[in-house]
């Protein structure tokens, strides 16, 4: 019986094991910034945001673009009737002087204007 107590007391006693050391904190190693959730939040943040200003600013573009071509298309069709202003002026000299000139009429007086009374019926 001798034996079987001497077991017991082995299995009951375990073995001391040192006590680890309480870190100090100066001692610590300084943590990856790359490794850090939070840079990684900043960074992404930092790209949604670019994302986000690249949009509003093609928004802004097409915006102008719009106006620019309404603009543009009220500006061609003033020019046409500026044109076809241009082109009936230019065109009444030019016809005035070859009536002149191929059938001698010279224009009426503007301040004598005459009016012919016919008989009646």
């Amino acid at each position: 019986m001798a034996s079987w107590s001497a077991a017991a007391a082995h299995a009951e006693a375990p073995l001391a094991r040192p006590r680890p050391r309480p870190r100090d904190v100066a001692a610590r190693r300084p943590l990856d910034p790359l490794r850090s959730g939070v840079t990684w939040i900043a960074v992404l943040a930092a790209l949604l945001g670019g994302i986000v200003a690249l949009n509003v600013a093609v928004l802004q573009l097409n915006v102008r673009l719009s106006s620019l071509s309404r603009e543009r298309a009220s500006l061609r069709s003033e020019n046409a009737s500026l044109q076809s202003q241009l082109s009936s002026e230019a065109a009444t000299p030019r016809i005035q002087a070859l009536a002149r000139k191929r059938l001698g009429l010279v224009p009426a007086p503007t301040d004598a204007t005459m009016f012919v009374e016919l008989g009646a019926r």
